[in-house]
């Protein structure tokens, strides 16, 4: 059995401060893919991960202090790519790594919510997005995209959908995009196990939301239809705390 984790540490550095290393030991996933990192390379010191079993491969964000992807494998990847040719590549959202029969992508989306003008080019790079990955798929068809799409696609995805209802992340059109990225062969490995609300991955800093479970699912892991028979289990894990956001697992019995 592989286990799968994907977490937007909101800042590494922060959480490894709040226990994300000791959690990492305990929890000891085969794989995990990371978001946000809001760090570079050289302000790493990857002997944490190395002595804990992992390779770590990374794709940071030429600002500092913003953004950036990673992915820690037990398993050594064949291959690794970073970005998708698209203007964005600079700012780390995009790392895939490739083992023999799978990959696996961690993958940070533009929010959209700090303006109406980022709003409108996280729409054009999920555009070119799904453009990539229809692509990608046919010739890659046991695919994994783990990570925060800062997108609630369903009603149930988030505590207050009527308030929300032209709120980036939670626009008709970004769920329309999500449906229809989903339509190209992939499924949402949470809800496959888990039909039902009150499951979120993400919660405001502001109000003790988090403590009441107020928030929003925006980090997924996203299966193609090849895997889905290798598919075991997915869940969340709402107690861990070194993040706005909480990590999500897949179970897979891909060797």
């Amino acid at each position: 059995m592989t286990t799968i984790a994907s977490y937007n540490v909101n800042g590494i550095r922060a959480a490894i401060r709040k226990g994300f290393i000791e959690w990492l030991r305990d929890f000891d996933p085969d794989i995990i893919c990371l978001q946000e990192l809001k760090a570079q390379r050289e302000q790493l010191d990857f002997q944490y991960f190395e002595e804990l079993g992992y390779q770590v491969y990374i794709d940071e964000a030429e600002k500092k202090g913003y953004s950036g992807v990673a992915i820690l494998s037990k398993k050594p990847a064949h291959r690794i790519a970073r970005g998708f040719e698209h203007d964005l590549d600079n700012e780390g959202r995009l790392l895939r790594i490739d083992f023999d029969e799978y990959s696996v992508f961690s993958v940070y989306m533009p929010s959209g919510a700090s303006g109406s003008h980022r709003q409108q080019i996280k729409l054009s790079w999920l555009k070119a997005f799904y453009a990539f990955v229809s692509e990608y798929i046919k010739t890659n068809p046991k695919t994994i995209f783990c990570g925060d799409f800062n997108i609630c696609h369903e009603a149930i995805d988030l505590h207050n959908p009527k308030s929300n209802q032209k709120s980036p992340g939670f626009t008709v059109e970004e769920r329309e995009w999500f449906s229809s990225f989903l339509k190209l062969g992939f499924v949402d490995s949470f809800r496959h196990f888990n039909p039902e609300g009150n499951h979120y991955s993400w919660w405001s800093l502001r109000a003790q939301t988090r403590d009441r479970n107020l928030g929003w699912r925006i980090d997924y892991q996203l299966i193609s239809t090849a895997l889905v028979p290798h598919l075991k289990a997915a869940y969340m894990l709402p107690d861990a705390r070194h993040s706005d956001h909480c990590p999500t697992v897949a179970e897979v019995d891909c060797k």
